[in-house]
């Protein structure tokens, strides 16, 4: 089962991200932001990182460098209400940058597509 780590300070986006997601059949935690998210990339192995970009404190633009300092294989999926910053070349390193929308299909399509899973259903 892949492990996702979904990093975002909106806690009602988190419990639906993390209800969706499991409901996938991935395994899911949560962190309200960068500096928890951190804490647990250190302690836990994560398949995948899906990151908010405007949190308190240090924003999803710095934590994606963090994130890939420590394991430059990591994919990380920038979810963002904003798509100004799709052109900060910070954010080019993200494998995907999704906008937040109620229709969370792009998100869950590049997410198997990050992970090299097969999109196609039948």
């Amino acid at each position: 089962m892949k492990r996702l780590l979904i990093v975002d300070d909106e806690g009602d986006l988190r419990l639906l991200y993390q209800t969706e997601f499991e409901t996938e059949g991935y395994r899911v935690d949560t962190a309200a932001d960068a500096m928890e998210a951190l804490s647990m990339f250190e302690r836990e192995r994560y398949d995948l990182i899906i990151l908010d970009i405007k949190m308190p404190g240090m924003d999803g633009v710095e934590a994606l460098g963090k994130f890939l300092g420590r394991d430059n294989k990591i994919p990380v999926i920038i979810n963002s209400a904003f798509d100004s910053y799709k052109d900060n070349f910070m954010s080019w390193a993200a494998d995907s940058y999704v906008i937040k929308s109620a229709d969370l299909s792009e998100l869950k399509q590049k997410v198997k597509e990050a992970l090299g899973e097969s999109i196609y259903e039948f």
